[in-house]
């Protein structure tokens, strides 16, 4: 197997000829297509192939979103092929790719893309993990000008790059860049648990960021030399999916790739080792960032399970074990007093080094003991009395679902979708099937998926957690240090276990909302063919019909309110809104909630908009009314119960203990307080504020707009337009008189921004290397739709200049960002912001690179190639945004209220072809005054400031 020859072999300097070869026949077995050693049949619209190179490719066609497509380029490399001198090389390497090749040159590579719609970050970038490098290109059209382009920078990428010195040395800054702004607490605490739990293995030792001090030292030789040797087309797999001819996407392939020549094939060596006999361990980490949390692990074998009928009959039958143990631990979450914030059981293949079963309990600060005890406690459970028929029925359900809603909507998939299937197939050797096949096969299995077959399943995989290694992480030290953190599991482990009953729930309980609602109203607006209806007691109903997305509905309620309550008398008024759905409905708590809608396509989250409280769904066709009769109830009935004020408490109190753990949590917190010269409505409260807020309170300040604020309902898919006017007739229509309209909050106190410009300061507590500056001006709101586009183009603009001169010119911000927020409810009130996240020592060169880059763009027109950059990936989303349901409810959702929204889409391409250079310098010129910006300045604690 892969691991026992791996580790013999230290590093590939030493491998000898028969070694080499032997590499080549297992690099050969690796990259075998999963489906040539499986009874599953593979979907028959993909496209396989293999140059006599050896690289790979997968191509579908495919329409959805119509005239695009994705191309990715996956490289079997990544920070597991490193020795201990190149830790961070294949991450390097990544950046090197749009840093010049043969072909390209030097910064090139962007320009190149974004001339063709492609934006830097959104569609085209890459990634690199433990064993492998991803390369995206997100392509906005299906001219085969454009396919030949992509494929030939992947060539370039794959065996063309220069790797020039003076290049490395300025990408150099912007990986270290990048180093110190993911020094997070997540990443110090994933890199700590990663070492405890796998001791000495060689992925604990190599994650792809790197270490400084390999990375300060890696030349432009020593970077080529690593990616001459990994960087083979045996490693390589080109996925196409879009609107393309197959077979002209092959053609193509053939074209750039045929004359790579194939490399020494060398193993990745093995992430290992897994201790399997590593037990009885115990370990505490503290950071003030950390929320409570006790990991219980132990570790066994690989299990080489190979994709088969049989496996996933195995997989399926162990996954619905594991759902069941933590659908009873969030169940135990959700009492009024639980013991512990949330759990999770499960176990899996840690690379082919081994596997691990993992029980993970969360817990409120200092509460550890109890938690663990509770969860230790139904762990036990599980495995002495297995599980109830009820309970594998309500997963049983959900997994139907899914299956059934996959099967339906399959030929609709999207790129992305289809692109991740295929990924799927390369990474992780999982046959891309058809959805009606998995279905057929699910329902075959059926009769067979019986409560002890789920746990026999579950504990063929899951090693039994006996002297686990246990860690334990907090902001505090606990009592008894970690003898108390051992005992407390030791007697959990030892104590006595009942088997529980379960409670057979009523169905849903809410399907009558009286008397169907009447049309009063029922027009289709000329510019999108959105259909409006409107019924007698006031509720708007805006539909459009698709054939985007097969047996698939997206949905959206807006009712009147949102922030407009908050005000500076009552600025939390809204503020628990987001756990209504937390608080149940009053004949059902959430939990029963849960087990009722069990393998129904519904949602019942809400959120909070400008003006409005919000929700939206995806659903089916079958399943759209009960989405509708759900929604109802929340309106009507609202359960406001107790077990959702302890859910928000919980969150809340952590967050305010991350508050100031990075500089960008430290600046969310302060920012709306600062601009708005510490309005109530903007500004972050005391903690004790948020700590007092109820349910009962939630219900005094918004009960009233739930009761009778305007309704405003979008439905959007594959839908008959008739039938769903009838279904929110007899629904959101059935309901009491509403309001006619949305409030325009014209009445309450104006939005204002600060006349204070003085520089500021906020300090955060983490690494005392980072700094984050952020400068904000005011602009105006988004009335006018022409200005509202030049700002957004200008808002690209300065991304671009900032990106080529703070990243790439003087490698000190990895990502630096501009943004323009125009607000369509507080008349007047829109700002433009700039922030980038630095090293303390580059503050003044950072500030004075911004600077320059303002006046440059006040004083002189942009360069016609810039603005070519920054408009086109805009056009390209203008020109796709209506191929997708999400594109359409965007616009559908409130165009009755908001009918200005469908002209501004109608008429957005031409604005924007309009907007000049002397327009985005006007723009700059009237807004940007680097004079008159507020500076935010984020610097670490017990850091000077410095000069300014």
């Amino acid at each position: 197997m892969r691991a026992c020859l791996a580790v013999l072999l230290a590093t590939s300097a030493l491998l000898s000829p028969p070694a080499l070869a032997k590499d080549a026949d297992k690099l050969a077995r690796e990259t075998q297509w999963a489906f040539e050693r499986s009874d599953i049949r593979p979907d028959p619209a993909f496209r396989f192939g293999r140059l006599p190179n050896g690289l790979r490719f997968v191509i579908r066609r495919n329409a959805n979103p119509a005239g695009t497509a994705l191309v990715r380029m996956d490289v079997a490399v990544g920070s597991l092929d490193e020795s201990k001198k190149e830790r961070g090389y294949a991450h390097f390497v990544e950046h090197m790719a749009f840093n010049g090749s043969t072909h390209v040159a030097e910064g090139e590579m962007v320009r190149l893309l974004e001339r063709h719609g492609l934006a830097f970050g959104a569609d085209t970038n890459a990634s690199t993990s433990f064993d492998r490098t991803l390369y995206k290109l997100d392509l906005p059209t299906n001219d085969d000008a454009l396919l030949d382009t992509a494929l030939m920078l992947m060539r370039e990428t794959a065996s063309e790059l220069t790797i020039a010195p003076d290049a490395v040395a300025r990408e150099r800054g912007v990986i270290l860049a990048e180093m110190r702004d993911r020094n997070t607490w997540q990443l110090r605490d994933t890199i700590a648990s990663t070492q405890f739990l796998y001791p000495r293995s060689r992925f604990a030792e190599r994650f792809p960021i790197g270490t400084a001090k390999t990375l300060d030292a890696a030349t432009a030789e020593q970077l080529r030399a690593f990616y001459r040797r990994e960087y083979i087309p045996q490693k390589v797999t080109l996925v196409v999916v879009g609107d393309f001819d197959p077979t002209l996407v092959e053609r193509t392939i053939r074209s750039h790739f045929a004359d790579w020549q194939p490399g020494k094939a060398q193993l990745q060596p093995v992430a290992g080792p897994v201790r399997t006999k590593d037990h009885g361990r115990t370990t505490i980490y503290i950071d003030p960032a950390v929320s409570e949390r006790v990991t219980m692990v132990r570790s066994g074998p690989w299990l080489d399970e190979p994709d088969t009928v049989a496996q996933r009959r195995e997989s399926l039958l162990r996954q619905i074990g594991y759902d069941i143990v933590n659908r009873r631990f969030l169940r135990l979450s959700r009492q009024e007093d639980p013991p512990f914030r949330g759990a999770g059981f499960g176990a899996g293949n840690v690379f082919e080094a081994g596997r691990s079963t993992r029980l993970i309990v969360d817990t409120v600060d200092r509460k550890w003991r109890r938690g663990l005890i509770a969860a230790a406690r139904e762990y036990r459970r599980a495995l002495i009395y297995g599980f109830s028929k009820a309970e594998v029925a309500e997963q049983v359900a959900n997994i139907r679902t899914a299956l059934e809603d996959a099967a339906a909507s399959s030929d609709t998939r999207t790129n992305a979708a289809l692109t991740g299937v295929a990924l799927a197939l390369v990474t992780d050797r999982v046959v891309p099937s058809l959805p009606a096949d998995a279905l057929a096969r699910f329902r075959t299995l059926v009769p067979q998926i019986t409560p002890e077959a789920v746990l026999a399943a579950m504990q063929r995989e899951a090693v039994e957690i006996e002297d686990p290694l246990i860690r334990f992480r907090s902001r505090y030290e606990p009592a008894g240090g970690a003898k108390a953190i051992r005992a407390a599991w030791e007697e959990a482990m030892k104590a006595e276990v009942a088997q529980e009953s379960s409670t057979d729930l009523a169905g849903f309980g809410y399907t009558d909302f009286g008397p169907a609602g009447l049309v009063v109203s029922d027009v289709r607006e000329p510019t999108l063919g959105v259909r409006e209806v409107r019924f007698a007691n006031g509720v708007m109903l805006n539909l459009k019909r698709t054939a985007i997305e097969k047996d698939r509905v997206r949905a959206s309620l807006s009712v009147d309110g949102g922030d407009r309550l908050d005000t500076k008398a009552n600025p939390l008024a809204t503020e628990m809104m987001p756990f209504l759905d937390e608080g149940g409905l009053g004949k059902h708590s959430a939990d029963d909630l849960q087990t009722i809608l069990a393998g129904r396509s519904v949602a019942d989250s809400f959120g909070t908009g400008e003006n409005s409280f919000d929700a939206d769904a995806l659903t089916t066709p079958r399943d759209l009314e009960l989405q509708l009769q759900l929604w109802s109830a929340f309106l009507t009935d609202p359960g406001y119960r107790g077990e959702g004020e302890v859910q928000y408490r919980h969150n809340m109190n952590n967050y305010f203990e991350q508050l100031r753990a990075t500089p960008n949590s430290a600046l969310r917190a302060e920012l709306g307080g600062i601009l708005s010269d510490s309005d109530p409505r903007f500004t972050l409260q005391d903690v004790k504020a948020y700590r007092a807020l109820t349910f009962a309170k939630l219900k005094r300040d918004v009960g009233e707009r739930l009761a009778h604020g305007a309704i405003e309902v979008g439905v959007v898919g594959d839908i008959d337009e008739d039938q769903t006017i009838a279904l929110v007739a007899s629904t959101l229509g059935a309901l009491p008189v509403r309001e006619p309209a949305f409030h325009d909050g014209r009445d309450r106190p104006a939005r204002t921004f600060t006349a204070d410009r003085r520089p500021r300061i906020v300090r955060h507590s983490g690494p005392a290397d980072q700094a984050l500056l952020r400068l904000t001006w005011p602009t105006r709101d988004d009335a006018d739709p022409v200005e509202a586009l030049k700002l957004e183009l200008l808002e690209r603009v300065v991304r671009i200049e900032l990106t080529d001169t703070l990243r790439e010119a003087l490698g000190r911000a990895y990502s630096p960002s501009a943004a323009s927020s125009l607000s369509r409810t507080w008349s007047g009130y829109g700002t433009f912001g700039i922030a980038a996240s630095i090293d303390v020592r580059d503050i003044a060169a950072t500030r004075a690179a911004i600077r320059k880059t303002l006046v440059a763009l006040r004083e002189t027109p942009v360069d016609a190639d810039v603005l070519q950059r920054a408009r086109q990936p805009l056009l390209e989303g203008f020109q796709n945004g209506l191929k997708s349901n999400d594109g359409w409810l965007s616009l559908v959702d409130r165009a009755q209220s908001q009918p200005d929204r469908l002209d501004r889409y109608a008429r957005a391409k031409e604005r924007l072809s309009g907007i000049t250079v002397k327009d985005v310098q006007a723009m700059a010129a009237r807004y940007l005054d680097p004079a008159v910006g507020l500076e935010v300045l984020v610097l670490p604690n017990g850091v000077t400031e410095p000069p300014a």
